[in-house]
């Protein structure tokens, strides 16, 4: 059975047409729509997390509140930026959220994408050592995380009190540790996150363009991590997610939204992102019965256990809970 979840950019800013027009209104919002979401069955809210910008940036105390006031739904990131986190505290976070959430917590991590700030990282304290690449630190950061929320010592107690002992950083939420991803733009970074003993998340876009179609890449992305894993000897079973937008047109507002369907972003949109030829994933939209027929021939979905559907958050919380039930009722059932 396919885990369907969905993610949220956390979009705020007071336009017409808005139902968010500000950073309470998107909080709040997330929080009564992942509520919504576990009536309908959907089973992950996930949130995606940007810096200086008017969107979701401080993911865990949403986590812990949607926790809170859910049950049975994942919560997690899809993905935090480890450029911009300290590792320790970030731990200290994590751990608090999964242990509210009773072990749902699903946390996607990545070497960040293109941001609006020139090296905001920097302003937050983080600024590559010599030698070392912004990517190089994400990593190093993620390393870092991996070890402290595995319960390993990361100071030592003041010798002047008694014995050096190792601490560990607190709280401690056993089983963290298999429900780290990695978002992944490439083939390369795919190999890496398996070795590496991470989940994948599959990029919304890959930074590498063959002329290969963008489900058709990421399924051989998909397939190149798989290998990598069992090539490791890794003891648990890893998960895979894929991230699609999905817009059913059902009413005349989806289509005062959306228009009829047939659009350009119905087809896999190929550009130059950070000097790469980069090939973004098309958008589903259209009539119920069409989308469910196109994504269940979309080769990487039919790969993934986790499709998570992106949600035009700044649309409210009847709106996207409107949506995931169309979808949960008409698309899902047909996809393998």
């Amino acid at each position: 059975m396919k885990t369907l979840g969905f993610l949220s950019f956390g979009h705020y800013q007071p336009v017409p047409g808005s139902r968010t027009p500000t950073a309470r209104d998107a909080l709040t919002q997330t929080i009564e729509l992942a509520i919504a979401a576990e009536e309908i069955g959907i089973g992950m809210a996930a949130v995606r997390v940007h810096h200086f910008a008017r969107q979701a940036s401080t993911p865990f105390p949403l986590l812990a509140a949607i926790a809170a006031r859910t049950h049975r739904i994942e919560i997690g990131t899809a993905v935090i930026d480890m450029r911009y986190e300290n590792p320790y505290a970030m731990a200290e976070q994590a751990a608090a959220a999964d242990l509210i959430s009773g072990g749902r917590l699903q946390l996607g991590l990545s070497r960040g994408s293109q941001e609006v700030a020139l090296r905001g990282y920097e302003a937050f304290g983080h600024v590559p050592a010599e030698g070392m690449s912004d990517a190089d630190m994400a990593r190093h950061h993620t390393a870092e995380f991996r070890r402290a929320i595995a319960g390993h010592p990361i100071a030592s107690t003041d010798p002047a009190a008694g014995p050096a002992t190792g601490l560990p950083v607190e709280p401690h939420s056993p089983g963290l540790t298999e429900r780290i991803w990695w978002g992944s733009s490439t083939r390369a970074s795919a190999v890496w996150t398996a070795e590496q003993g991470m989940n994948l998340m599959s990029s919304t876009l890959l930074s590498e363009d063959t002329g290969t179609p963008f489900d058709e890449l990421q399924r051989e992305q998909i397939d190149t991590y798989r290998e990598t894993w069992r090539s490791a000897g890794h003891k648990h079973t890893p998960r895979v997610s894929v991230s699609r937008s999905v817009l059913p047109i059902t009413s005349d507002e989806d289509r005062l939204y959306f228009g009829g369907g047939r659009t350009a972003d119905n087809r896999d949109q190929v550009g130059i992102l950070n000097g790469a030829v980069s090939r973004f994933g098309r958008s589903y939209t259209g009539e119920p019965d069409v989308i469910a027929k196109e994504l269940a021939a979309d080769v990487a979905v039919a790969a993934a256990d986790t499709l998570l559907l992106t949600i035009p958050n700044q649309l409210g919380v009847d709106y996207n809970a409107r949506l995931l039930q169309t979808i949960a009722d008409h698309v899902a059932p047909h996809l393998r």
